[in-house]
């Protein structure tokens, strides 16, 4: 089908300038934060409550909470300095929480803020020690790790099946001895979200049908899986938008695609006629324990929270470092999607496990690190 937009996402158009024979489905975009707190749109709290179950006083309060905890984490980590063990957003309280090894300094970042924890082990060590798990090589038994700061430990999950395998057992081994390690068993392992070609979605690639991320100046970022460089690329309608212009996976799983013949991209998320069509005034990376939601061309809106960063993710392909894992279900074509936190970009879907039938977990790739990479400029609203 023939995406629509919303009376907001039209308008923005109009004010852009903007004229071509056909449109892309638009992803979103931002690089800058912006000043003052810019109203909800009614689409984004109405994904939240259905997926949240929260009332639209409760989503907005939320959204609200959300945004001083993203200005309050900036400020803490520099206050805890080697002491910061790390934090995430807990909202029951509506406050963050700020974990750190030196008790003394309990009463500053109380003042900058936030709740204080005291943590046995600083982010610096625990980073070290995922390090040295990122470059141990699992098997597939093994699902993913990441530091978790709410445990303040490495956390390892092992699909519960595979516990017994000899490569699985001797890897959770190695972990253990690498530093301060939890092992968790969890249900099914991760997988990539990218699907056989389905006419009226956003975009094609060979015959592989993927989601737009975020519109940058020239092009737009998504998922590293979906295609490699120099792939050709196709739109909703199968007419040729561009190509990858630099890809990467495993490892990482982010890519960028130029945009020419006749496209363009403005800063806006497709509500894929589920919600209406959502403005990205930023990029402000949500703390753990925040809200999100994310936008693909199979599942349309779905929200969620933020479960944990920099987490390593072993897919069948091979490891992908530095994700962020939420509790947002996906399916396959979602791949490269969108990622929001009330009108925050955040980053393009990567996979996970189940589906938006029974529920599931899908990771992320942070889209502050795909511009970085690629040397990009968002679009903002």
């Amino acid at each position: 089908m023939r995406h629509t937009r919303s009376r907001t996402a039209a308008a923005l158009l109009l004010t852009l300038g903007a004229a071509a024979a056909s449109l892309s489905p638009i992803a979103q975009a931002a690089p800058g934060p912006r000043s003052g707190g810019p109203e909800m749109s009614p689409g984004l709290e109405q994904a939240m409550q259905q997926d949240l179950g929260l009332t639209k006083s409760e989503a907005v309060q939320r959204l609200s909470a959300e945004r001083q905890a993203t200005a309050v984490d900036r400020r803490v980590r520099g206050l805890a300095g080697s002491s910061y063990a790390g934090s995430w957003f807990d909202a029951r309280t509506g406050r963050l929480t700020v974990a750190a090894t030196d008790p003394s300094l309990a009463g500053k970042l109380r003042a900058a803020g936030a709740e204080f924890r005291r943590a046995d082990y600083s982010e610096t060590r625990l980073d070290a020690t995922k390090k040295q798990l990122d470059k141990a090589g699992a098997p597939e038994g093994v699902a993913a790790w990441r530091v978790d700061p709410k445990v303040n430990r490495v956390v390892v999950d092992v699909v519960a099946s595979q516990r017994a395998d000899n490569d699985v057992r001797a890897f959770v081994a190695k972990a253990l001895k690498a530093g301060p390690v939890q092992i968790r068993e969890v249900n099914a392992a991760p997988r990539t979200f990218a699907a056989g070609t389905v006419g009226g979605d956003p975009y094609y690639t060979g015959n592989v049908r993927c989601s737009i991320g975020f519109s940058v100046h020239g092009g737009f970022v998504t998922a590293g899986h979906c295609g490699s460089a120099g792939a050709a690329v196709r739109g909703w309608d199968h007419t040729p938008i561009g190509a990858f212009q630099g890809s990467s996976f495993p490892g990482d799983d982010y890519a960028w695609v130029s945009v020419g013949n006749g496209w363009w991209t403005v800063p806006v998320v497709l509500g894929w006629g589920t919600v209406p069509d959502q403005l990205v005034r930023g990029s402000n990376e949500a703390p753990v324990g925040a809200s999100i939601c994310r936008s693909g061309s199979t599942t349309r809106w779905h929200c969620g929270t933020v479960l944990a960063k920099n987490e390593t993710v072993n897919y069948s392909q091979g490891a992908v470092h530095q994700l962020t894992k939420t509790s947002v279900c996906a399916q396959p074509g979602d791949s490269g999607g969108s990622f929001i936190s009330g009108d925050q970009a955040q980053g393009v879907t990567s996979g996970g496990w189940g589906n938006c039938t029974s529920g599931g977990q899908t990771w992320f790739q942070p889209v502050n690190e795909i511009l970085n990479r690629y040397g990009l400029r968002l679009h903002t609203a």
